[in-house]
Order: structure tokens, then C-alpha cells, then sequence
């Protein structure tokens, strides 16, 4: 029986996930708090949003996590208010959970950068409902634009606009090419293809930003050859429910505009009375204490280290979760902390059917070996298969996306959800975030 101290840890992310797996590994009570009852693989919400994958496969039930881990105890709440004097954590249902150590993994949230329109009109894809929400405001436009008529439809294209050229705005925008040259010539014979566009919209001069510029170089070439059109150096002004106006002045037609451009904090975070750094995150030292505090300690994307500038990756708040747990068992043992050395092991991003881009870190190499092609794909498949939590869920994948590899060309484009208009499809992701919805 666990007889180590209590930890409440919130988020159950990649670091408030593997920090509790951690700490209960070493003896001691866990409490792991997150506002919803399963943890989502995030970097496969676009095989979701683009009828690839069911959301069951990347969700896993946070109960089944804790049942399978002696010493975790899930809640599902939200977070209001900490106390770090009484060691108290409130929630918004106005329960109270005392702590001895308290993690913060929570993550964070889209950034719209107070630009017009865009909440309004713009679909994120950060959350289970938000890729749902995208798959059905696609599948609902594309079932809208084949009911035309044919006399109708003969003067419009059905555009499809992705804003962001990091790795979730590269992989969803050429899911989303596939399907139109795959998916939409079996599934709607009465389209002509040609005239389903996709846009890529990145405000810096290169697609994945992050990577070795081989690497970004092959991305772009590859975007153009799926007849992607990719504007670089192009900022967004302004969204409206038919257009993107573009800062200059351009205007582009939008049926679908989809939101990968940015993230930043939690607006209730920034309630919680912590320093806050750039973005609205959590400043904490090169040991992850929580700068000012004793006792709390903070991990992943909700969290930025003093002069150390680390990637909003899996990777780091994995690293950072496991970390944290040694922390708080060696101050319980009266022992000494230890500061945080982030491996950096590479990354990886995939553009599309044996097309991918990865750089990874070899033994004896001073920087990472950057792969391409479907080497780099390989790599990307089975890494995450890999990293998805519960043999159900890697099994599920490995064959919906092992079952479109080998049908290719036919109907393998076929998981589809409700047909909504864009708007719709916001307003009832919203729904099932608030709670009004958690079945959809």
C-alpha cells in the first residue's frame, strides 16, 4: 500500500500522466485531477479530424489509468483557485483536495491573438471535440457542395483553408490534400476534385520552423506536389464566415477554415495567483519548482523554464512529469533536488502517405540525423503507435490506419461523424468542453 506523500497532480497531459505513473511507482498517493475523463494523444487528433481515426483511439479512460496504477485516484473537475499556505486546491464544483506536493500539467489552450473574427469562425483542434468538430465540418461541407446543383457548383471551388505551418498545420493540410485526391474522387464521383482547394497559411518564411532547413525544404516541395497552396510570409487579418482577409489586403475564399496557428495559456490560469512568463506560462526554476513556491511544481507546455527555452513538445513534459517525481520522493526522503537536463531524443512530423520528416538524436552525434520520405514515415507510425496509452487503443490504430495504408485509393476515407455547418460544428465542441456534451 502506498504510504508516500500526497500529490495532487492536475492535467493529466504527456507530464501529468507520466508523473503520476511515476510517483505511484515509487510510493506515493496520487490524486490526478482533469476537467475530462480521458487523456487525448494530440498529435493524432488530425487523422481524426480527417476520418482517419475513431476518437476512441486516441482517448484513454483516466478511471482505467488509475485502476491500473495502486496509489492513483482519478477526479474529473476543474481547477479555480490554489492555496499554496493551506495546501489546498479548490475546484469549480466547490470541492477542496489538500496536497503535500501539488504538479501542474494542464497544458494550454488555442491563441487567436485577438484577431477579428477568428474565435467566431475558426476551427482549433486541440481537444477530442474540436477534431470532431473539424471531421464534421468538413465531411458537412463537402456533402453541401455535392447537393448543389450542377449548374450551381460548375462556378465554385470549396475552399479549405489551414492557418499555421508548424507540425499539427503541415500534417492536417496534407491529410486534407490526400482525401481530396483520394478520398473525394470515390466518395463524391460528382465533384471534380480540382476544384476542392486546400490553403496552407504560415506567417514565417518556412513551414516547420523548428527543423533543419533539408527538412523544411522537402516539406514544402512535397506540400506543392499534393497541389497544397502554400503562402508563406503571410499573416491572417481578419476571418469572417466566407472569407480570410489577409494583412495587405488580399482576400481568400473559406468554406472551412481550420486553426493551428498558435497556442497559450488557460484564461483560468492565469488566475491562480503564479509568476507568469512569456505566453502566460508558468515560470519555474531549473529544477520545475514553481519560481516563489516550495512545494508546487509545474511540467509541459503550462510551464517555461528560466533561461532555458524548451520546444512545446511531447518529449520535454514527458521528460520534465518523470523528472518532477523524483523531485518530490527525494525531498520526501529529505534528500536534495536536481536540476532539470532535458534529452533532447528529436522530432518528427509526417506530411502525408510515406512522406514524413524527422530529425533524430544517434549516439555520438553532435546533432540530430534529419530522415525523410518513408524511412521518416515508418519512424512517425511507429512511434506513436507506440506512445498511445492502452494496448486497445494501439491495436485500433494500427489497424485503421494499417487498413487505409493497404486499401489506398478505394473508401478507406469512410469515418465521418454528423454533417454540420462550421459554425455548428464550433458551437457543439464548445458544448462538449463546458460538459454539455461528453458523448459526442
Amino acid at each position: 500500500m502506498n504510504q508516500g506523500p500526497h500529490v495532487v497532480v492536475i492535467g493529466a497531459g504527456f507530464a501529468g500522466i507520466q508523473a503520476s505513473r511515476e510517483l505511484a511507482r515509487q510510493g506515493c498517493r496520487v490524486t490526478l485531477v482533469d476537467r475530462h475523463p480521458y487523456n487525448t494523444f494530440q498529435p493524432l487528433l488530425y487523422q481524426v479530424a480527417t476520418g482517419g481515426l475513431n476518437p476512441g483511439d486516441v482517448t484513454y479512460s483516466l478511471r482505467n489509468f488509475a485502476g491500473k496504477h495502486p496509489g492513483v485516484r482519478f477526479i474529473c473537475g476543474t481547477v479555480t483557485a490554489i492555496d499554496p499556505d493551506l495546501r489546498t486546491v479548490r475546484l469549480e464544483d466547490g470541492r477542496t483536495l489538500d496536497y503535500e506536493y501539488l504538479v501542474l500539467g494542464f497544458g494550454v489552450t488555442v491563441n487567436f491573438f485577438g484577431l477579428p473574427g477568428v474565435a467566431e469562425n475558426a476551427l482549433p483542434m486541440y481537444t477530442r471535440a474540436q477534431a470532431i468538430a473539424c471531421r464534421d465540418a468538413v465531411f458537412g461541407r463537402l456533402e453541401h457542395y455535392a447537393a448543389m446543383p450542377a449548374e450551381e457548383r460548375a462556378g465554385k471551388d470549396l475552399h479549405i483553408v489551414v492557418v499555421g505551418g508548424g507540425a499539427t498545420g503541415v500534417e492536417m493540410a496534407g491529410s486534407l490534400a490526400e482525401m481530396r485526391s483520394t478520398g473525394v474522387p470515390n466518395m463524391y464521383p460528382e465533384l471534380d476534385r480540382k476544384r476542392v482547394k486546400v490553403h496552407l497559411i504560415e506567417a514565417g518564411p518556412v513551414l516547420l520552423g523548428p527543423f533543419d532547413h533539408q527538412l523544411q525544404e522537402y516539406t514544402y516541395d512535397e506540400m506543392v506536389k499534393r497541389d497544397v497552396d502554400v503562402r508563406l510570409n503571410t499573416s491572417v487579418a481578419e476571418i469572417d464566415a466566407a472569407h480570410i482577409i489577409l494583412k495587405g489586403g488580399e482576400v481568400i475564399e473559406s468554406d472551412v477554415v481550420i486553426w493551428g496557428a498558435g497556442v497559450g495559456a488557460y484564461d483560468w490560469a492565469r488566475g491562480l495567483g503564479l509568476e507568469l512568463g512569456r505566453g502566460g506560462r508558468i515560470v519555474v526554476d531549473q529544477m520545475l519548482r514553481v519560481k516563489g513556491q516550495d512545494r508546487i511544481f509545474a511540467a509541459g507546455d503550462c510551464s517555461i523554464i528560466e533561461d532555458q527555452a524548451l520546444p512545446q513538445l511531447a518529449q520535454p513534459a514527458m521528460q520534465m512529469g518523470v523528472h518532477i517525481a523524483g523531485q518530490i520522493v527525494a525531498l520526501a526522503r529529505g534528500g536534495q533536488l536536481q536540476r532539470f537536463e532535458y534529452w533532447d531524443k528529436g522530432t518528427m512530423a509526417t506530411i502525408g502517405r510515406n512522406a514524413a520528416v524527422a530529425e533524430i538524436a544517434l549516439p555520438g552525434r553532435s546533432a540530430p540525423l534529419p530522415f525523410t520520405g518513408f524511412i521518416a514515415w515508418a519512424l512517425w507510425v511507429g512511434v506513436h503507435l507506440f506512445m498511445l496509452l492502452g494496448g486497445r487503443n494501439r491495436v485500433g490504430a494500427m489497424i485503421n490506419l494499417g487498413f487505409r495504408y493497404i486499401a489506398w485509393g478505394s473508401n478507406t476515407w469512410n469515418i465521418v461523424g454528423d454533417l454540420k455547418s462550421p459554425r455548428r460544428a464550433k458551437r457543439v465542441a464548445a458544448e462538449t468542453e463546458s460538459g454539455a456534451d461528453q458523448l459526442s
